[in-house]
Protein backbone atom coordinates (compact mmCIF):
# COMPACT_ATOMS: atom_id res chain seq x y z
CA UNK A 1 0.00 0.00 0.00
CA UNK A 2 1.26 3.46 -0.90
CA UNK A 3 2.43 5.51 2.07
CA UNK A 4 0.81 8.91 2.57
CA UNK A 5 3.16 11.80 1.78
CA UNK A 6 1.92 15.18 2.94
CA UNK A 7 2.81 18.67 1.67
CA UNK A 8 5.18 20.45 1.36
CA UNK A 9 6.84 17.27 0.06
CA UNK A 10 8.52 17.31 -3.35
CA UNK A 11 6.96 15.41 -6.26
CA UNK A 12 9.40 14.36 -8.97
CA UNK A 13 8.12 13.94 -12.51
CA UNK A 14 10.10 12.12 -15.19
CA UNK A 15 9.12 13.91 -18.38
CA UNK A 16 8.40 17.58 -18.91
CA UNK A 17 5.63 17.58 -21.51
CA UNK A 18 2.04 18.73 -21.23
CA UNK A 19 0.96 15.80 -19.06
CA UNK A 20 3.72 16.62 -16.58
CA UNK A 21 2.68 20.26 -16.78
CA UNK A 22 -0.90 19.45 -15.82
CA UNK A 23 0.28 17.09 -13.05
CA UNK A 24 2.33 19.98 -11.66
CA UNK A 25 -0.63 22.35 -11.96
CA UNK A 26 -2.67 19.89 -9.89
CA UNK A 27 0.05 19.33 -7.27
CA UNK A 28 1.04 22.93 -6.63
CA UNK A 29 -2.29 24.22 -5.21
CA UNK A 30 -2.29 21.23 -2.83
CA UNK A 31 0.94 22.54 -1.31
CA UNK A 32 3.39 20.16 -2.96
CA UNK A 33 6.60 21.26 -4.62
CA UNK A 34 7.55 19.84 -8.01
CA UNK A 35 10.83 18.93 -9.70
CA UNK A 36 10.90 17.84 -13.34
CA UNK A 37 13.50 15.83 -15.25
CA UNK A 38 13.53 16.54 -18.98
CA UNK A 39 16.27 17.09 -21.59
CA UNK A 40 14.59 20.22 -22.98
CA UNK A 41 15.29 23.43 -21.14
CA UNK A 42 12.07 25.19 -20.17
CA UNK A 43 9.92 22.21 -21.10
CA UNK A 44 6.16 22.72 -20.54
CA UNK A 45 6.18 21.10 -17.08
CA UNK A 46 9.38 22.94 -16.11
CA UNK A 47 7.54 26.24 -16.65
CA UNK A 48 5.31 25.30 -13.69
CA UNK A 49 7.77 23.34 -11.54
CA UNK A 50 9.95 24.62 -8.71
CA UNK A 51 13.01 23.02 -10.28
CA UNK A 52 14.15 21.27 -13.45
CA UNK A 53 16.91 18.74 -13.97
CA UNK A 54 18.04 18.95 -17.60
CA UNK A 55 18.95 15.38 -18.54
CA UNK A 56 17.84 12.44 -20.65
CA UNK A 57 15.23 10.09 -19.24
CA UNK A 58 17.67 7.17 -19.10
CA UNK A 59 20.45 9.15 -17.34
CA UNK A 60 20.88 7.12 -14.14
CA UNK A 61 23.03 9.75 -12.50
CA UNK A 62 20.33 12.37 -13.09
CA UNK A 63 17.62 9.99 -11.88
CA UNK A 64 19.59 9.42 -8.68
CA UNK A 65 19.80 13.17 -8.27
CA UNK A 66 16.05 13.35 -8.80
CA UNK A 67 15.55 10.70 -6.12
CA UNK A 68 17.73 12.72 -3.74
CA UNK A 69 15.57 15.81 -4.30
CA UNK A 70 12.08 14.30 -4.53
CA UNK A 71 10.07 12.43 -1.92
CA UNK A 72 7.98 10.59 -4.51
CA UNK A 73 8.62 10.08 -8.24
CA UNK A 74 6.12 9.51 -11.04
CA UNK A 75 6.34 9.59 -14.85
CA UNK A 76 4.26 11.26 -17.54
CA UNK A 77 4.74 8.81 -20.41
CA UNK A 78 5.45 5.12 -20.91
CA UNK A 79 8.66 5.23 -22.93
CA UNK A 80 10.80 5.78 -19.83
CA UNK A 81 13.76 3.46 -19.31
CA UNK A 82 12.49 0.84 -16.88
CA UNK A 83 16.03 -0.36 -16.23
CA UNK A 84 17.30 3.13 -15.42
CA UNK A 85 14.37 3.79 -13.09
CA UNK A 86 14.84 0.48 -11.29
CA UNK A 87 18.58 1.04 -10.92
CA UNK A 88 18.43 4.66 -9.81
CA UNK A 89 15.23 5.15 -7.85
CA UNK A 90 14.51 3.31 -4.57
CA UNK A 91 11.27 1.33 -4.75
CA UNK A 92 9.77 3.25 -1.83
CA UNK A 93 10.00 6.46 -3.87
CA UNK A 94 8.41 4.97 -6.99
CA UNK A 95 4.96 3.81 -5.85
CA UNK A 96 3.88 2.91 -9.41
CA UNK A 97 6.83 0.55 -9.74
CA UNK A 98 8.16 -0.54 -13.12
CA UNK A 99 5.92 -3.55 -13.86
CA UNK A 100 3.19 -1.29 -15.24
CA UNK A 101 5.74 0.28 -17.59
CA UNK A 102 7.05 -3.15 -18.57
CA UNK A 103 3.59 -4.24 -19.66
CA UNK A 104 2.39 -1.08 -21.38
CA UNK A 105 5.65 -0.15 -23.13
CA UNK A 106 5.31 -3.22 -25.36
CA UNK A 107 2.09 -3.63 -27.34
CA UNK A 108 2.41 -7.40 -27.61
CA UNK A 109 2.95 -7.84 -23.87
CA UNK A 110 0.07 -5.46 -23.21
CA UNK A 111 -2.39 -7.24 -25.50
CA UNK A 112 -1.35 -10.65 -24.12
CA UNK A 113 -1.76 -9.42 -20.53
CA UNK A 114 -5.26 -8.09 -21.26
CA UNK A 115 -6.32 -11.27 -23.07
CA UNK A 116 -5.02 -13.50 -20.25
CA UNK A 117 -7.28 -11.62 -17.82
CA UNK A 118 -10.22 -12.77 -19.93
CA UNK A 119 -10.94 -9.26 -21.15
CA UNK A 120 -12.04 -8.77 -24.77
CA UNK A 121 -9.45 -7.75 -27.35
CA UNK A 122 -9.47 -7.88 -31.14
CA UNK A 123 -7.58 -10.84 -32.68
CA UNK A 124 -3.83 -10.19 -32.85
CA UNK A 125 -0.59 -11.93 -33.77
CA UNK A 126 3.09 -11.37 -33.13
CA UNK A 127 5.15 -10.48 -36.21
CA UNK A 128 8.78 -11.32 -35.43
CA UNK A 129 10.00 -9.77 -38.68
CA UNK A 130 8.56 -8.39 -41.89
CA UNK A 131 9.16 -11.72 -43.66
CA UNK A 132 6.49 -13.27 -41.41
CA UNK A 133 3.97 -10.53 -42.12
CA UNK A 134 2.19 -12.29 -44.99
CA UNK A 135 1.56 -15.40 -42.89
CA UNK A 136 0.37 -13.28 -39.97
CA UNK A 137 -2.11 -11.51 -42.25
CA UNK A 138 -3.62 -14.86 -43.13
CA UNK A 139 -3.84 -15.76 -39.44
CA UNK A 140 -5.49 -12.51 -38.30
CA UNK A 141 -7.24 -11.76 -41.63
CA UNK A 142 -7.48 -8.37 -43.31
CA UNK A 143 -8.23 -5.55 -42.82
CA UNK A 144 -5.63 -5.17 -40.08
CA UNK A 145 -3.25 -2.65 -38.55
CA UNK A 146 0.47 -3.32 -38.24
CA UNK A 147 2.24 -1.64 -35.32
CA UNK A 148 5.74 -1.65 -33.92
CA UNK A 149 5.61 -3.29 -30.49
CA UNK A 150 7.59 -0.47 -28.87
CA UNK A 151 7.71 3.26 -29.41
CA UNK A 152 5.39 5.07 -31.73
CA UNK A 153 2.43 7.24 -30.83
CA UNK A 154 -0.20 9.40 -32.53
CA UNK A 155 -0.03 7.25 -35.66
CA UNK A 156 3.75 6.87 -35.80
CA UNK A 157 4.93 3.27 -36.21
CA UNK A 158 1.55 2.15 -37.58
CA UNK A 159 0.44 0.96 -41.02
CA UNK A 160 -3.10 0.29 -42.21
CA UNK A 161 -3.44 -2.88 -44.28
CA UNK A 162 -6.99 -2.90 -45.67
CA UNK A 163 -6.42 -5.59 -48.33
CA UNK A 164 -3.89 -7.78 -50.15
CA UNK A 165 -2.99 -5.00 -52.59
CA UNK A 166 -2.07 -2.71 -49.69
CA UNK A 167 -0.04 -5.51 -48.13
CA UNK A 168 1.92 -6.06 -51.35
CA UNK A 169 2.55 -2.32 -51.68
CA UNK A 170 3.71 -2.07 -48.07
CA UNK A 171 6.16 -4.96 -48.50
CA UNK A 172 7.45 -3.52 -51.78
CA UNK A 173 8.26 -0.19 -50.14
CA UNK A 174 9.25 -1.39 -46.68
CA UNK A 175 11.79 1.03 -45.16
CA UNK A 176 11.97 -0.18 -41.55
CA UNK A 177 14.66 -2.65 -40.34
CA UNK A 178 13.58 -6.15 -41.35
CA UNK A 179 13.81 -7.63 -37.85
CA UNK A 180 11.75 -4.91 -36.14
CA UNK A 181 9.31 -6.77 -33.84
CA UNK A 182 5.69 -5.87 -34.57
CA UNK A 183 2.13 -6.79 -33.75
CA UNK A 184 -0.67 -7.26 -36.24
CA UNK A 185 -4.15 -6.42 -34.96
CA UNK A 186 -7.44 -7.20 -36.65
CA UNK A 187 -9.18 -3.98 -37.64
CA UNK A 188 -12.54 -4.04 -35.90
CA UNK A 189 -15.48 -2.36 -37.58
CA UNK A 190 -16.57 -0.31 -34.61
CA UNK A 191 -19.35 2.13 -33.88
CA UNK A 192 -17.47 4.32 -31.41
CA UNK A 193 -14.10 4.75 -29.77
CA UNK A 194 -14.35 5.21 -26.02
CA UNK A 195 -11.95 5.69 -23.15
CA UNK A 196 -12.09 5.71 -19.37
CA UNK A 197 -9.62 6.80 -16.71
CA UNK A 198 -9.28 4.71 -13.56
CA UNK A 199 -7.26 5.10 -10.36
CA UNK A 200 -7.00 3.50 -6.91
CA UNK A 201 -6.50 5.53 -3.76
CA UNK A 202 -4.80 4.95 -0.40
CA UNK A 203 -7.69 2.76 0.77
CA UNK A 204 -7.73 0.66 -2.38
CA UNK A 205 -10.97 2.26 -3.54
CA UNK A 206 -11.27 2.28 -7.32
CA UNK A 207 -12.37 5.54 -8.91
CA UNK A 208 -13.37 5.95 -12.54
CA UNK A 209 -13.97 9.15 -14.46
CA UNK A 210 -16.86 9.54 -16.93
CA UNK A 211 -16.44 7.59 -20.16
CA UNK A 212 -15.53 9.71 -23.19
CA UNK A 213 -16.40 9.33 -26.86
CA UNK A 214 -13.30 9.98 -28.96
CA UNK A 215 -12.82 11.03 -32.56
CA UNK A 216 -9.45 10.74 -34.31
CA UNK A 217 -8.00 12.36 -37.40
CA UNK A 218 -4.90 10.77 -38.98
CA UNK A 219 -4.53 8.53 -35.90
CA UNK A 220 -4.34 11.58 -33.60
CA UNK A 221 -7.08 12.36 -31.09
CA UNK A 222 -9.17 15.28 -32.34
CA UNK A 223 -12.17 15.51 -30.02
CA UNK A 224 -13.28 13.87 -26.76
CA UNK A 225 -16.75 14.38 -25.30
CA UNK A 226 -18.24 13.22 -22.01
CA UNK A 227 -20.26 11.68 -20.62
CA UNK A 228 -20.76 9.05 -23.31
CA UNK A 229 -24.28 7.72 -23.80
CA UNK A 230 -24.04 4.05 -22.87
CA UNK A 231 -26.41 1.12 -22.53
CA UNK A 232 -26.43 -0.54 -19.12
CA UNK A 233 -24.66 -3.57 -20.64
CA UNK A 234 -21.83 -1.50 -22.11
CA UNK A 235 -21.51 0.61 -18.95
CA UNK A 236 -21.29 -2.52 -16.78
CA UNK A 237 -18.71 -4.07 -19.10
CA UNK A 238 -16.52 -0.95 -19.01
CA UNK A 239 -16.76 -0.83 -15.21
CA UNK A 240 -15.71 -4.49 -15.09
CA UNK A 241 -12.77 -3.87 -17.42
CA UNK A 242 -11.56 -0.90 -15.37
CA UNK A 243 -11.87 -2.73 -12.04
CA UNK A 244 -10.22 -5.90 -13.37
CA UNK A 245 -7.24 -4.05 -14.80
CA UNK A 246 -6.80 -1.81 -11.73
CA UNK A 247 -6.74 -4.81 -9.40
CA UNK A 248 -4.58 -7.00 -11.65
CA UNK A 249 -2.00 -4.23 -11.96
CA UNK A 250 -2.14 -3.31 -8.27
CA UNK A 251 -2.62 0.12 -9.78
CA UNK A 252 -1.10 3.27 -8.35
CA UNK A 253 -1.75 6.46 -10.31
CA UNK A 254 -4.14 6.90 -13.22
CA UNK A 255 -4.54 4.35 -16.01
CA UNK A 256 -6.10 5.34 -19.33
CA UNK A 257 -8.06 2.58 -21.10
CA UNK A 258 -8.90 2.99 -24.79
CA UNK A 259 -11.72 0.85 -26.18
CA UNK A 260 -13.73 0.12 -29.30
CA UNK A 261 -17.45 -0.63 -29.22
CA UNK A 262 -19.00 -2.75 -31.96
CA UNK A 263 -22.69 -3.37 -31.38
CA UNK A 264 -22.91 -4.53 -27.78
CA UNK A 265 -19.30 -5.75 -27.67
CA UNK A 266 -16.46 -3.79 -26.05
CA UNK A 267 -12.84 -4.40 -27.11
CA UNK A 268 -9.89 -3.08 -25.12
CA UNK A 269 -7.52 -1.38 -27.55
CA UNK A 270 -4.66 0.21 -25.59
CA UNK A 271 -3.58 1.15 -22.08
CA UNK A 272 -1.80 4.30 -20.96
CA UNK A 273 -0.02 4.11 -17.55
CA UNK A 274 -0.68 7.79 -16.85
CA UNK A 275 -3.30 10.49 -17.40
CA UNK A 276 -4.59 10.45 -20.96
CA UNK A 277 -5.35 13.08 -23.60
CA UNK A 278 -9.03 12.11 -23.64
CA UNK A 279 -9.31 12.86 -19.92
CA UNK A 280 -8.29 16.51 -20.15
CA UNK A 281 -11.94 17.61 -19.92
CA UNK A 282 -11.90 16.55 -16.25
CA UNK A 283 -9.97 19.70 -15.28
CA UNK A 284 -13.06 21.84 -15.85
CA UNK A 285 -15.90 19.32 -15.76
CA UNK A 286 -15.37 17.08 -12.71
CA UNK A 287 -14.84 17.64 -8.99
CA UNK A 288 -11.41 15.97 -9.17
CA UNK A 289 -9.43 16.06 -12.41
CA UNK A 290 -7.55 13.04 -13.69
CA UNK A 291 -4.35 14.89 -12.84
CA UNK A 292 -5.33 15.57 -9.24
CA UNK A 293 -6.47 11.95 -9.04
CA UNK A 294 -3.06 10.82 -10.25
CA UNK A 295 -1.25 13.06 -7.76
CA UNK A 296 -3.50 11.88 -4.91
CA UNK A 297 -2.94 8.23 -5.81
CA UNK A 298 0.87 8.36 -6.02
CA UNK A 299 1.08 10.46 -2.83
CA UNK A 300 -1.19 8.14 -0.87
CA UNK A 301 -4.23 10.39 -0.48
CA UNK A 302 -7.94 9.50 -0.69
CA UNK A 303 -9.87 10.23 -3.90
CA UNK A 304 -13.57 11.09 -3.54
CA UNK A 305 -16.20 9.65 -5.83
CA UNK A 306 -15.97 11.39 -9.19
CA UNK A 307 -18.81 13.66 -10.24
CA UNK A 308 -19.21 15.51 -13.52
CA UNK A 309 -20.71 18.98 -13.30
CA UNK A 310 -21.82 19.40 -16.92
CA UNK A 311 -21.44 17.83 -20.38
CA UNK A 312 -18.00 18.69 -21.72
CA UNK A 313 -15.83 18.44 -24.81
CA UNK A 314 -12.10 18.74 -25.40
CA UNK A 315 -10.59 19.74 -28.75
CA UNK A 316 -6.88 19.22 -29.41
CA UNK A 317 -4.90 22.09 -30.92
CA UNK A 318 -2.36 20.67 -33.34
CA UNK A 319 0.39 22.64 -35.01
CA UNK A 320 -0.73 26.07 -36.18
CA UNK A 321 -4.16 25.57 -34.56
CA UNK A 322 -2.58 27.11 -31.47
CA UNK A 323 -1.87 30.40 -33.24
CA UNK A 324 -5.42 30.55 -34.56
CA UNK A 325 -6.78 29.86 -31.06
CA UNK A 326 -4.59 32.57 -29.58
CA UNK A 327 -5.86 35.09 -32.12
CA UNK A 328 -9.51 34.18 -31.57
CA UNK A 329 -9.48 33.72 -27.79
CA UNK A 330 -10.96 37.20 -27.32
CA UNK A 331 -14.08 36.12 -29.23
CA UNK A 332 -14.75 33.00 -27.13
CA UNK A 333 -15.25 33.73 -23.43
CA UNK A 334 -16.65 30.21 -22.96
CA UNK A 335 -13.33 28.58 -23.89
CA UNK A 336 -11.03 27.06 -21.31
CA UNK A 337 -7.82 27.18 -23.32
CA UNK A 338 -4.69 25.30 -22.33
CA UNK A 339 -1.57 26.52 -24.12
CA UNK A 340 1.29 24.14 -23.32
CA UNK A 341 3.98 26.74 -24.03
CA UNK A 342 5.97 24.59 -26.45
CA UNK A 343 8.72 26.42 -28.31
CA UNK A 344 8.34 24.88 -31.77
CA UNK A 345 5.05 24.82 -33.65
CA UNK A 346 5.10 21.72 -35.87
CA UNK A 347 2.33 20.16 -38.00
CA UNK A 348 0.55 17.41 -36.08
CA UNK A 349 2.22 18.33 -32.79
CA UNK A 350 -0.05 18.75 -29.76
CA UNK A 351 0.36 22.41 -28.83
CA UNK A 352 -2.64 22.82 -26.53
CA UNK A 353 -6.32 22.08 -26.13
CA UNK A 354 -9.65 23.79 -25.56
CA UNK A 355 -12.36 22.53 -23.24
CA UNK A 356 -15.95 23.78 -23.10
CA UNK A 357 -18.92 22.78 -20.94
CA UNK A 358 -22.55 22.81 -22.05
CA UNK A 359 -24.20 21.32 -25.15
CA UNK A 360 -24.44 24.60 -27.06
CA UNK A 361 -20.78 25.39 -26.41
CA UNK A 362 -19.77 21.87 -27.44
CA UNK A 363 -21.58 22.22 -30.77
CA UNK A 364 -19.92 25.59 -31.44
CA UNK A 365 -16.43 24.30 -30.59
CA UNK A 366 -16.87 21.28 -32.83
CA UNK A 367 -17.82 23.60 -35.71
CA UNK A 368 -14.79 25.78 -34.98
CA UNK A 369 -12.57 22.73 -35.03
CA UNK A 370 -13.75 21.80 -38.51
CA UNK A 371 -12.97 25.24 -39.90
CA UNK A 372 -9.65 25.98 -41.53
CA UNK A 373 -7.50 28.77 -40.13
Amino acid sequence: MTKTILPPAMLGIVGGGQLGQMMALAAKPMGYRVVVLDPQINAPAAQIADQQLVANYDDESALRNLADIADVITYEFENVSQEALANAVPAKQLPQGTQLLHITANRLREKTFIAELGLPVAPFAAVDNVVALDASCHKVSLPAILKTVEGGYDGHGQWDIPNQEALANLLAHWDVPVNTPMILEKQVTFDRELSVMVARDISGDIRTWPVTVNEHQNHILHVSAAPASLSDKIADEIAHIAKTLANALNLVGVLGIEMFVAGDQVYVNELAPRPHNSGHFTIEATNVSQFEGHVRSVLGLPIPEIKQWAPAMMLNLLGDDINRARRELVDHPDWHIHDYGKDDVKPGRKMGHITVTGLREMKALRAWGHQKG
